[in-house]
């Protein structure tokens, strides 16, 4: 079943119907412990005199701000719990690390499918 909030729309394939489920771009206040995220984006924020003072590169604030989309493709994470704007999650291999919302963007995933994931980094992990 679907998490709320996710879209789900049916495709049809020459040898199975299957279900495609759509990530939800979450708000910081929207996320809750148990839910599996995945990283859409990160935030980083440089001084403005290290782009060579260029005017039109610069603004009046000090900060030039840039969203990168992460080369790799995460592992979906679960959530711990959270403190906004701080969210503790896991990876599949069991390591825990603490997101600063301020500087990324999540989206949720649906359950079944983050789950399905999970247990198979997760078994790879163990023959490791």
């Amino acid at each position: 079943m679907p998490v709320e909030g996710a879209t789900t729309m049916k495709t049809k394939t020459n040898t199975a119907e299957r279900n495609v489920t759509l990530a939800k771009t979450l708000a910081p206040e929207d996320v809750r412990p148990g839910d599996y995220v995945a990283v859409l984006s990160e935030e980083y924020e440089y001084a403005a005199f290290a782009w060579s003072c260029d005017s039109p590169l610069t603004s009046d604030d000090p900060l030039i701000r840039v969203r990168f989309r992460p080369r790799e493709t995460t592992d979906p994470l679960r959530v711990i719990d959270a403190c906004l704007p701080f969210v503790f999650v896991k990876e599949p291999k069991g390591k825990g690390r603490t997101l600063d919302l301020r500087a990324v963007r999540l989206a949720r995933l649906d359950r079944a499918y983050a789950k399905r994931v999970w247990k198979a980094l997760g078994s790879r992990a163990a023959k490791a």
